[in-house]
């Protein structure tokens, strides 16, 4: 098993690949630029893909007409476009047994005010993944959109810039996250919710 890992930053690709007991080849990669992320499936053509995890993503707390529209309109590149075309240049070189994660939310399941760019963002993921799973199901190749609350990372040192969202109950580690996404994809899930108090808010807000 070989690892291809992605991201913008090289010198932490190589620090990740190095705790890795497995053969980490290191591509830095905006994925968001097109022409880059055709670059770097240039680099893997040909290769078999058993498993594609599509976690790159960000958001932005606040009010939606005082924060900058080119850096929301970023979001959606990221998030959306980004990811789908990643799912358009993998299919071809997966098979039967073949997987793909796509990384959604709590807020793909209802409206979030004051983070709604992101929120409608990771919507399209869900509704994405679920749809494509349906299509890719007579190839033998599973799709599942991984949408879990808040998570330990990055992701609010460049997120948050002001106090309109300030809920933030309850943090799981990546680990969790990893745990119980793995866990769902074996039994067949289309979407994967860690933790029973999320589940709930996801049953309440299809009510």
């Amino acid at each position: 098993c070989e690892l291809v890992l992605c991201a913008r930053r090289e010198e932490r690709l190589r620090e990740l690949a190095a705790e890795l007991p497995t053969v980490c080849h290191v591509i830095a990669a905006d994925v968001s630029d097109e022409e880059e992320c055709r670059l770097l499936y240039s680099a893997v053509r040909g290769d078999d893909l058993e498993i594609v995890i599509n976690n790159a993503g960000f958001g932005l707390f606040g009010v939606f007409t005082e924060m900058d529209m080119d850096k929301q309109l970023d979001i959606i590149d990221l998030n959306d476009r980004a990811l789908t075309a990643m799912c358009h240049m993998s299919i071809p070189y997966m098979a039967a047994g073949s997987r793909i994660y796509n990384m959604g939310s709590m807020s793909s399941w209802q409206p979030v005010p004051y983070i709604n760019v992101y929120g409608a963002s990771k919507a399209y993921v869900l509704s994405f993944s679920r749809a494509l799973g349906v299509e890719l199901e007579k190839q033998g190749i599973r799709v599942m959109a991984v949408c879990p609350g808040w998570i330990k990372t990055e992701f609010f040192s460049h997120a948050i810039h002001d106090n309109t969202v300030n809920y933030f109950n309850r943090y799981y580690g990546p680990e969790q996250v990893v745990a119980k996404a793995l866990k769902d994809m074996k039994r067949g899930k289309d979407a994967s919710v860690l933790g029973f108090p999320e589940r709930m808010q996801v049953r309440l807000g299809k009510l």
